[in-house]
C-alpha cells in the first residue's frame, strides 16, 4: 500500500507499474503492439498510406496522425462505442497522441505518405493516453522498419524516441504511474511526455483537488523522468535491432553519387550527422557543374539538392592539379578522359601526358560546401601536396589515388588505410575546417 487511497501493489512512490510490450500483435498491420502497463492494456497499430491529406499535398512532407478509442468492455461498465462523432475526451487524447509522436519524425524524410496510429484500449486502469503514446512509438517504428525492408524508404525518418507516463499527488503524496484507484483520489493529476534526450514534449498538469507547489512539480517531473527511462528501455527491448532506426543525429545529405566519397564524409562527420546519399532521399536529377573552381561547383551541387529536398546538404568538389600541366585535370578530374567516373581511363590519360615530364609535383584540392535551408552556403577548402608516380601503386581508394604519392608516409593514397587517408587527405583537411565553421555556427 502506497498510502490512503493508493493501490495495494507494493510499489514505491517513484516506481512505475510493470510494463510489457508484445510486438506484431496484429499481423495485418504495418506495425503493431500490445502494451500493458499494470492492468491497462492498449492495442497500438500503424497503417501506412502512400498519399497525403488534401491540405498537406503541396508540401511534399509526410504526415503522422492518430485515433484513440476505448472498447466497450474496457471499463467496469460498458462504454458506448464512438459513433460518427467521437466524444470530446477521445478527440482530445488522439490529438495529444498525434502531437507527441510527430515529434519523433522528420516529415521530409518520411516523404509524401501518411502513417495513422490507432490506439484501442482493451482494459482501462489508468494511464490509457500515456500507454497509447508509448505503444504508438513502437508501432510506428515497426511500420518504418517495413518501409525500409520493402525499399520504400532508404533513410529512417525517426529522429527521436518518445514515451509518456502519468504522475500525481494522492493524499498529499507525490506518486508515479497512477492506476485508476489512485487517479480517482488524486489531488493533482499530470501526464508527462518526453524524448530520449530528457526534453519535454508536453506536460499536462491539473490541480483538481488543490494547487501544487513548484517543489511538488519538481518532484513529479523527476519521478516522470525516471519512469519514462524505464518505459524507453522496454520499448528498445521489444524492438530489438529495430531500435537502431531511431536516431537523434540530424541528417546531412551528401550531394554525390560516389560511394567512396560518401563513406569518407560519413567517417569524418558521423559523430555529428547521419550522412546519406542524395539518392537515399529521392534526388536523382543531373546537376550541371559549370563553375571554373572547385568551390563554385561544390556550391552549385549543395544549393541544387537543398532546394529540392529541404534538407541540409554537404557537397564536395575535388580533383587533382598537376603543376607541369598548368593545373590539369583540375575541375575536369572526374571526366578527364571524357567519361565521368572512368578512373582507369583518367589515370591512363594522366600517365600519357606525364610520360616525358620530370616535374611530378601535384596537389589534391577539395572544396566542401554546406547548405542549410534559408542560409547562405558555407565553404571550406583543403589542399594535400604530393607527387605523381610513373605507374600505379596500391589497390585501395579511387580516382587518381594509385598514382598520387603522399611523401610524408611514403605511400600512395591507394596504399593508405581509410583511417590514414582521412587523417591527411585534401578532403579531410577541408572537412576539418568545415567542422570548425559548423561548431562556430552552432554557438
Amino acid at each position: 500500500m502506497r498510502g490512503d487511497g493508493r493501490a495495494n501493489d507494493g510499489r514505491a512512490n517513484d516506481e512505475a507499474r510493470k510494463v510489457t510490450i508484445e510486438t506484431g500483435f496484429v499481423r495485418t498491420a504495418d506495425g503493431s503492439c500490445l502494451i500493458a502497463t499494470g492492468n491497462t492494456r492498449v492495442i497500438c497499430t500503424a497503417s501506412v498510406e502512400e498519399s497525403l491529406p488534401a491540405w498537406r499535398k503541396a508540401s511534399g512532407l509526410g504526415w503522422v496522425t492518430a485515433e484513440y478509442a476505448m472498447l466497450p468492455a474496457s471499463t467496469g461498465q460498458r462504454k458506448r462505442r464512438d459513433g460518427v462523432t467521437k466524444d470530446g475526451r477521445s478527440v482530445e487524447i488522439q490529438r495529444l497522441i498525434g502531437r507527441a509522436i510527430r515529434q519523433a519524425v522528420d516529415m521530409r524524410l518520411l516523404g509524401p505518405r501518411t502513417i495513422t496510429l490507432d490506439c484501442d484500449v482493451l482494459e482501462a486502469d489508468g494511464g490509457t493516453r500515456t500507454a497509447s503514446i508509448t505503444g504508438a512509438m513502437v508501432a510506428l517504428t515497426l511500420a518504418v522498419d517495413k518501409l525500409m525492408r520493402t525499399g520504400k524508404l532508404k533513410v529512417s525518418p525517426l529522429v527521436h524516441q518518445v514515451a509518456a507516463i502519468s504522475c500525481g499527488i494522492v493524499d498529499g503524496v507525490p506518486c508515479l504511474d497512477l492506476c485508476y484507484q489512485e487517479d480517482s483520489h488524486a489531488m493533482v493529476d499530470m501526464n508527462v511526455i518526453m524524448n530520449e534526450e530528457g526534453a519535454y514534449i508536453e506536460i499536462q498538469g491539473t490541480g483538481e483537488g488543490r494547487a501544487f507547489t513548484p517543489e511538488e512539480l519538481q518532484v513529479l517531473t523527476g519521478y516522470a523522468g525516471k519512469g519514462i527511462a524505464h518505459l524507453m528501455a522496454a520499448q528498445r527491448e521489444a524492438l530489438g535491432d529495430r531500435a537502431s532506426l531511431i536516431s537523434s543525429q540530424p541528417v546531412m545529405v551528401a550531394a554525390s553519387g560516389n560511394a567512396h566519397k560518401i563513406a569518407e564524409l560519413q567517417t569524418i562527420f558521423g559523430d555529428s550527422y547521419r550522412v546519406v546519399s542524395m539518392s537515399d532521399v529521392g534526388f536523382t536529377d543531373e546537376i550541371e557543374e559549370n563553375a571554373d573552381t572547385f568551390a563554385g561547383n561544390a556550391v552549385i551541387k549543395a544549393e541544387a539538392v537543398c532546394a529540392r529536398t529541404g534538407l541540409p546538404v554537404i557537397a564536395d568538389d575535388s580533383g587533382l592539379m598537376v603543376d607541369a600541366l598548368g593545373g590539369e585535370p583540375g575541375v575536369y578530374s572526374a571526366r578527364y578522359a571524357g567519361v565521368h567516373g572512368d578512373d582507369e581511363k583518367n589515370n591512363d590519360k594522366l600517365l600519357e601526358k606525364m610520360k616525358d615530364v620530370t616535374d611530378r609535383s601535384a596537389a589534391f584540392h577539395s572544396a566542401i560546401a554546406v547548405k542549410f535551408p534559408g542560409e547562405e552556403p558555407l565553404v571550406a577548402e583543403g589542399i594535400c601536396p604530393g607527387t605523381i608516380l610513373y605507374q600505379r601503386q596500391g589497390t585501395g581508394g579511387f580516382g587518381y589515388d594509385p598514382l598520387f604519392l603522399y611523401e610524408p608516409l611514403g605511400k600512395t593514397f591507394a596504399e593508405l588505410t581509410m583511417e590514414e587517408k582521412n587523417a591527411v587527405s585534401h578532403r579531410a583537411r577541408a572537412c576539418a575546417r568545415m567542422r570548425e565553421i559548423l561548431e562556430a555556427r552552432s554557438v
